[in-house]
């Protein structure tokens, strides 16, 4: 067929390069603006999924796009787009490589500047603010020279993993524009070979120099892919390795160099003492940010032997620039020598004890419950936690295999999880997704639990209810702003339709039954309220009295 083909429109060009870099699931919602663009979408391998609103349509993008390597969302101009802007500065925020297309009026409105619906300033307004929240962005203006900016949108945002914006007129989604050549996707980000060469040198040094060197692993590794050559170098070098709280679950939490989670002072004290302690302590990829830092009780701000980020590495008061983190961690492996795992690892978290025995009759309490959480997750499920006590919670939880756990730990927006879940449930339908999601979380999102009766998903989702906004009352003085409407959180999924087994409890034995129905019910999303009251997680508990005794100075 000749490239100059009239049946291939620039739609067909966006399309077909989105499923070239791995989508094929588009989440949204449908609008005048976006319907040409969406009728070759729906007749393109790529499956479309409504979504209950483009906030939501973006957190599901956001947890597609974790486990996929990007995620699409498809909305309409203006109240569209402006509804979807928090979950694409979440995106932003966290390195997650979303991609946003949205419907815009015809070039023949813009240029004359009407009045069209939707519009809340000039027809520019849009464009400018999405260029702010993402790492590139494009109207795409015309054929001739829509497909090269897809082309470097797409690329971009894949080499910096960020969300870009594609802003599709709705007359030149149905012009005939020339057929794709092959592309990488990929910008070709090489380190200085000298920088490279004499910083390798310095840490192996360091590190044949130390007595108690250590690894901690941060978002950064989890977001660049780049958790296997790091984990073969902790294996290769026998060095224990701990995971800052935003990077949990990017390497095995079981592993036996694992330390745990290290969060400063909200540490467990074997996992602190072997950070802290370190005289040769190797960070990758790690962001000093308040929740990862412990609310800033780690001393690393001031005191780093060794710190590798993106695109440069700083050893004390040396500063490498122009040293990738993935060569880094690569050219490591190859120049420091092995030393013995014990030589460096003089002691060890106590191993996870899975054993839990239930009493039936004794009301649900929030460490219990969070203690049975996490002996009843295995290798098959993915742990999705919401932003509240849950993700506190969390950080104390072990997750036995790479990439089993997500959640929004830098940017923190409440309401993530149960339509991150759709996502996660979509990108891997191999795996059951466990959401945690406490009742101020849920009411944000709760709609979005009947796109996953729509879609057929299979999620476990535990609504944690702690009546109100638990976290706020432990870290700062309890006010009627905490309060809620209480909802009838296990009747609600039957509301939106049929399928789901609901479950309230409120003991220990009613808890068991529950999860003894989830298992036997692998194909069916299963609700579980679970009543705690107002207590809270003994996670929680020391962050609040951590905030009150050095935050809010």
């Amino acid at each position: 067929m000749s490239s100059h083909d009239t049946s291939y429109t620039v739609s067909d060009y966006l399309v077909q390069r989105l499923g070239e870099i791995g989508i094929e699931h588009a989440f949204g919602v449908p609008g005048d603006y976006t319907l040409d663009f969406l009728d070759r979408l729906v007749h393109s391998p790529i499956a479309w999924v409504g979504n209950c609103n483009e906030l939501n349509a973006g957190y599901a993008a956001d947890g597609y796009a974790r486990l996929k390597g990007a995620g699409l969302a498809v909305i309409t101009y203006a109240v569209g787009g402006f509804s979807i802007l928090n979950a694409v500065a979440g995106a932003y925020a966290e390195h997650v490589p979303l991609v946003v297309v949205s419907g815009a009026p015809a070039m023949a409105r813009r240029q004359t500047q009407a009045l069209v619906h939707h519009l809340a300033g000039d027809h520019d307004m849009q464009l400018e603010i999405f260029r702010k929240l993402t790492v590139d962005c494009a109207l795409l203006a015309g054929p001739r020279t829509a497909p090269d900016e897809i082309d470097r949108v797409l690329t971009n945002c894949l080499s910096w993993k960020r969300p870009v914006y594609l802003e599709l007129p709705m007359d030149v989604a149905q012009m005939p524009c020339r057929r794709p050549e092959p592309l990488s996707f990929q910008l070709d980000k090489v380190s200085d070979p000298l920088a490279l060469d004499e910083c390798l040198v310095e840490v192996a040094r360091r590190l044949d120099e130390a007595r108690n060197p250590a690894v901690l692993v941060g978002t950064e590794v989890s977001r660049f892919g780049i958790g296997p050559a790091a984990l073969h170098l902790i294996e290769h070098l026998e060095l224990p390795y701990a995971m800052t709280v935003s990077a949990k679950g990017c390497l095995p939490e079981f592993h036996p160099q694992c330390l745990g989670v290290y969060q400063g002072a909200l540490s467990q004290p074997e996992t602190r003492a072997q950070i802290e302690e370190s005289d040769c302590l190797i960070e990758l990829g790690v962001w000093l940010t308040d929740w990862d830092t412990g609310l800033y009780t780690s001393p690393q701000a001031q005191r780093v032997f060794v710190r590798a980020n993106l695109d440069q590495v700083r050893i004390g008061y040396h500063l490498y620039p122009g040293v990738q983190l993935e060569d880094f961690v690569r050219g490591l492996a190859d120049q420091a020598k092995p030393r013995h795992f014990r030589d460096s690892h003089p002691m060890r978290p106590s191993a996870p004890d899975h054993s839990h025995l239930p009493q039936p009759s004794q009301p649900l309490s929030a460490a219990r419950f969070y203690r049975r959480v996490e002996t009843f997750l295995d290798d098959s499920m993915i742990l999705v936690s919401d932003i509240g006590d849950v993700v506190c919670a969390v950080a104390d939880m072990h997750i036995q295999e790479a990439n089993n756990f997500l959640t929004q730990a830098y940017y923190m927006s409440i309401g993530y999880a149960t339509p991150a879940a759709l996502g996660v449930s979509l990108a891997r339908p191999d795996k059951r997704p466990v959401v945690l999601a406490g009742d101020g979380a849920f009411q944000m999102t709760a709609q979005e639990v009947s796109t996953l009766l729509r879609q057929g998903c299979r999620p476990i989702l535990f609504l944690v209810n702690n009546d109100g906004y638990l976290i706020e009352r432990y870290l700062h003085e309890d006010q009627v702003y905490n309060d809620l409407q209480p909802w009838k959180y296990a009747e609600l999924p039957h509301v939106f339709g049929d399928g789901a087994l609901t479950f309230r409890v409120t003991t220990e034995g009613e808890l068991e039954h529950a999860l003894a129905a989830a298992l036997a019910a692998p194909d069916s999303l299963v609700f579980i309220e679970a009543c705690v009251g107002r207590d809270a997680s003994e996670a929680l508990k020391r962050i609040g009295a951590t905030y009150q005794k050095n935050y809010r100075k």
